[in-house]
């Protein structure tokens, strides 16, 4: 595909295009839920908005927002003090793909990386989404690593 991807910064005005894309792409009994958006998201937004270490991005091709993926840089004292860019979700409009704007993404998300100094970058993906596991392997990508989860009761905090 050799049209223009424009990745930017998500803005507000963003929230209702990128909630679509996470709830297309639902899997399990997640509870992410279409519009009327939930005010929980922008204060969600605004938080990820104001952190220096975060990077939440839109991407646009033909006008239209067909991409999302937010991006976390996180310090660590492995690997002698390392930071390294955590990349989570990340959506590509089901209308759209297979052309090739997902590498693309993935591509930009990890120089913005390589501008911050990371030493590394991760990400994980739910073990259901065995086409997106092929996709990351195909752009170079290993299975290095077993994640686990812990669910916490809202208010639990």
């Amino acid at each position: 595909m050799s049209g223009e991807l424009v990745m930017r910064r998500a803005r507000e005005d963003d929230l209702a295009a990128i909630v679509v894309m996470l709830v297309q792409d639902q899997i399990g009994d997640a509870d992410d839920a279409g519009p009327p958006l939930d005010p929980a998201y922008l204060d969600a937004f605004r938080a990820i908005d104001a952190s220096p270490d975060q990077l939440l991005m839109v991407a646009e091709f033909e006008g239209r927002i067909v991409g999302t993926m937010q991006i976390t840089f996180i310090p660590g004292l492995l690997m002698r003090g390392a930071w390294r860019g955590q990349i989570e979700a990340v959506r590509i409009d089901s209308s759209v793909r297979g052309q090739g704007l997902g590498s693309r993404m993935i591509e930009w998300a990890v120089d913005r990386c390589r501008e911050r100094g990371c030493a590394l970058v991760q990400l994980t993906s739910n073990n259901a989404r065995t086409d997106a596991h092929r996709f990351y392997e195909r752009l170079g990508w290993s299975k290095s690593h077993a994640g686990f989860k812990l669910m916490l009761a809202k208010g639990d905090h």
